[in-house]
């Protein structure tokens, strides 16, 4: 009699589960109004700022010469490219500016050195870096080697 209790309530309680907490979730978004031509040419005016910026890099600039391309001939490009064109590129824009030169890498390690130099300094440790008697050319004590 416990065994059949058991069972069914075993089944019962994985049906529940599956039912329950076993859903996918729901999806919802904005959806721009079709009836407002603004918010479509603010949205492009905005691809096309951000695809501006990206023409300034020193990196594209370079290409673009290297492919034959002057600043004249891409702004017509531009302009004769659909809503859709730009916002595409606006997005590939947004890459080339988030990889940077490296400065901004160079600076994060450098702070890395400093607050590790601070925490050893708060701590009362010291950093000590020892030459082997191999690698110590001014010891006057060993053979020179050679």
């Amino acid at each position: 009699m416990i065994s059949t209790m058991r069972n069914r309530f075993l089944a019962a309680f994985v049906t529940f589960h599956m039912v329950l907490f076993v859903t996918s979730p729901a999806m919802a978004a904005m959806i721009p109004s079709a009836g407002s031509p603004q918010a479509g040419s603010q949205e492009i005016q905005k691809d096309v700022d951000t695809i501006q910026q990206a023409l300034e890099n020193k990196l594209v600039q370079e290409k673009l010469k290297a492919y034959g391309l002057t600043s004249d001939e891409v702004a017509s490009k531009i302009s004769s490219m659909t809503p859709g064109q730009i916002h595409m590129l606006a997005t590939a824009s947004d890459d080339v500016l988030a990889g940077g030169d490296g400065f901004g890498a160079l600076i994060a390690v450098l702070i890395i050195i400093i607050l590790i130099i601070i925490i050893l300094k708060l701590t009362n440790k010291q950093i000590l870096i020892k030459m082997s008697s191999l690698d110590d050319p001014g010891r006057p004590d060993l053979p020179a080697l050679g």
